[in-house]
């Protein structure tokens, strides 16, 4: 019960879509931390695919379905031609799924030179995890870059942050900042595709992640994903794993569906969830969205009563001004 009502969480860290957007992006996450978005991720469980986005759009536009049509004619041109010139339209189909084999033998060198390349970011994602932990402290040689474009902010801004800073480090006066607090809680936000599947409920839960590591593997191809947790209330568990496999070949069946490599079979560990906790940060989530329904509602119910009010009290204006009109 607990599993399923948290669903968002497994969804967000094992859905075959955004591990492979995250594992193409893993590289690219520090500069996506350093970037603040204001949304708060509360949006649908289930985000279309780009297929059923263009699909509606082109229903809303009202343009006509002409697949269905267009195949039943391809289908009865191709049974009317002569039989020398279907022999030689199966001979250029023979030639594109050589054509398909070739391309899918690329992408298998591609892969394995992703594999290669991988073990030379290995030293680089090591040394952003000291950083952002706070087990490592970069030299000033090593921190030099280029202004954030801080300088072009109008005065009133700069002020407002000039305030804020001053105010934390007063606040932390007593106990040193380490590292890069809610890295991967930002990093994730900032991705546009896993922002979009973060729930409220589970800020609380991404905030304890420290690093997200990536291992792939030429074969059988595939990767691997592995979520670091600090020790929290939620789950007793420290590393969160994901194992995915994939293929790289066309189907017998449509062989010129081939687009490439995919995701066709993934394994994962078990969640062990410190259930009271969990049970309890869902209730509170789930009273929140109930105060804010029944707010919508009851402002709904009020604006239906003005509706209906004002009509009544012209009619009963309108019986008033007749009565007296007859007593005169």
């Amino acid at each position: 019960m607990v599993e399923k009502n948290h669903k968002n969480l497994a969804t967000l860290l094992w859905t075959d879509t955004s591990a492979q957007n995250l594992y193409d992006s893993h590289a690219g996450s520090s500069k996506m931390a350093t970037t603040e978005q204001d949304h708060s991720g509360d949006c649908p469980d289930d985000v279309e695919s780009v297929e059923d986005e263009e699909t509606k759009q082109n229903g809303d536009k009202g343009f006509p379905d002409i697949g269905e049509d267009f195949n039943a004619q391809n289908a009865e041109w191709l049974a009317l031609l002569p039989p020398a010139v279907k022999r030689r339209i199966k001979a250029l189909k023979k030639l594109q799924l050589d054509c398909t084999k070739i391309e899918a033998e690329f992408f298998k060198e591609v892969h394995a030179l992703e594999c290669k390349y991988h073990q030379k970011y290995v030293p680089l994602y090591e040394k952003r995890n000291c950083i952002v932990n706070g087990q490592y402290e970069p030299t000033d040689e090593e921190s030099q870059w280029p202004s954030d474009d801080e300088d072009e902010l109008p005065e009133a801004i700069r002020e407002k942050i000039k305030l804020e800073i001053d105010g934390a480090k007063k606040e932390t006066d007593t106990e040193d900042m380490k590292g890069v607090p809610e890295f991967w809680l930002r990093a994730i936000r900032n991705i546009s595709m896993l922002g979009e599947m973060v729930q409220p409920h589970d800020i609380p839960i991404l905030k304890h992640l420290t690093d997200i590591k990536t291992t792939s593997r030429e074969e059988p191809m595939g990767f691997s994903l592995e979520f670091h947790f600090s020790p929290n209330e939620y789950f007793t568990n420290s590393v969160l794993t994901k194992d995915y496999q994939m293929k790289c070949a066309p189907e017998e069946d449509e062989p010129f569906a081939f687009e490439g490599p995919e995701i066709y079979k993934c394994t994962g560990c078990t969640i062990n969830w410190n259930k009271v906790n969990v049970v309890m940060m869902m209730t509170k989530t789930l009273r929140k969205r109930k105060k804010r329904r029944m707010t919508m509602k009851m402002k709904g119910v009020t604006q239906m009563e003005r509706k209906v009010e004002k009509p009544a009290k012209t009619r009963i204006a309108n019986s008033n001004n007749i009565i007296s009109q007859e007593k005169s």
